[in-house]
């Protein structure tokens, strides 16, 4: 009998421990709920942000980069993470048709049902296009994403390890009541020297609208209001009209006056706005299968520099979409 009860107490005591095991390792929750890892807590405290803030998302395609500020209690947006790319389709330039195999470029938004968890590219959200300026163009193409599983058709991939980070930034936010958050997908970092590199483009005159929404952000720290009108993206434009809320983006658009961003000042003695970037480390490649990647969707560390503090780093634990994308 004592052997019994000693048999016993040791397989109660295994099963504990498995459980515990397997909770503290995350592997019981599906991909979509899993808890920010502890790395990913601790840089948010840090920077002094919270899980609650909104988001606000840059995408570079000639960098292969994703940017994931946050919002803290003065209203400003301070730069949490860059995330590598692992591959894009198509080249520098908008998406204009189906089948074109470009990724977007412009100003998106983000609501809670574009997020999809049952995406078989791990997870994915959908960035919305087209939205109005793409209809107003006549372009073409839909479910086009930021998602998992580095392999793209029109889409921005990431790893699978690093887009569970950036799906559950989103969801937390979506959590905490917020409705949206921006997404701005530019071609590269819109700096002068790098529009005098791409001058030559056919897409330069619509660069430089984005460089407009781009250089806003850089000066206030706050994203621009952005209109559609007359087939163009109008940005932070105050309209005069009470009706304008209304406003038909292939018409002509009602009076307004462009407002002068409120440059950000930071707060005295604020570490966190001189902070360094934190760049999580991961693969850069494009048009490559992910047969060909060896370690291509597995977890990875985060990225957090020693100068900021001192730890191992673990792994980061739509219209509404089929659920093959």
């Amino acid at each position: 009998m004592a052997k019994i009860s000693r048999a016993l107490g040791i397989a109660v005591v295994a099963g504990l421990s498995a459980a515990v095991l397997a909770g503290c390792g995350g592997e019981i929750a599906p991909p979509h709920l899993r808890p920010l890892s502890k790395d990913a807590m601790m840089l948010l405290g840090k920077k002094d942000m919270r899980t609650d803030t909104q988001i606000f998302v840059r995408i570079f395609k000639e960098e292969s980069e994703l940017e994931i500020w946050k919002a803290r209690d003065d209203g400003r947006f301070y730069h949490f993470k860059t995330y590598p790319i692992c591959t894009w389709s198509g080249e520098l330039g908008p998406k204009v048709r189906t089948g074109d195999k470009q990724a977007p470029e412009g100003f998106y938004t983000i609501t809670k049902n574009q997020m999809n968890p049952k995406s078989s590219f791990h997870l994915s959200f959908n960035l919305g296009y087209p939205n109005a300026f793409d209809r107003a163009q006549g372009r073409t193409g839909d479910f086009l994403m930021v998602h998992g599983k580095c392999t793209s058709a029109g889409c921005y991939a990431m790893t699978d390890g690093l887009v569970e980070e950036i799906y559950a930034l989103a969801r937390e936010q979506f959590e905490a009541g917020h409705d949206s958050f921006e997404v701005h997908a530019f071609p590269f970092r819109m700096t002068d020297e790098n529009m005098v590199r791409h001058r030559g483009s056919p897409h330069y005159g619509f660069w430089r609208t984005l460089k407009e929404g781009y250089d806003h952000f850089e000066i206030a720290r706050q994203p621009p209001k952005i209109a559609v009108c007359e087939r163009r993206y109008i940005v932070n434009a105050d309209f005069r009209d009470p009706r304008a809320g209304r406003i038909d983006p292939a018409a002509r658009c009602p009076t307004y006056q462009v407002a002068r961003p409120e440059p950000f000042v930071p707060r005295a003695n604020d570490k966190v706005a001189f902070m360094p970037h934190v760049v999580a480390p991961g693969l850069k490649r494009r048009d490559v299968m992910m047969s060909a990647m060896p370690g291509a969707g597995q977890r990875m560390g985060l990225g957090i520099p020693p100068e900021l503090f001192e730890l191992t780093a673990e792994p980061p634990q739509s219209p509404v979409v089929p659920a093959n994308r």
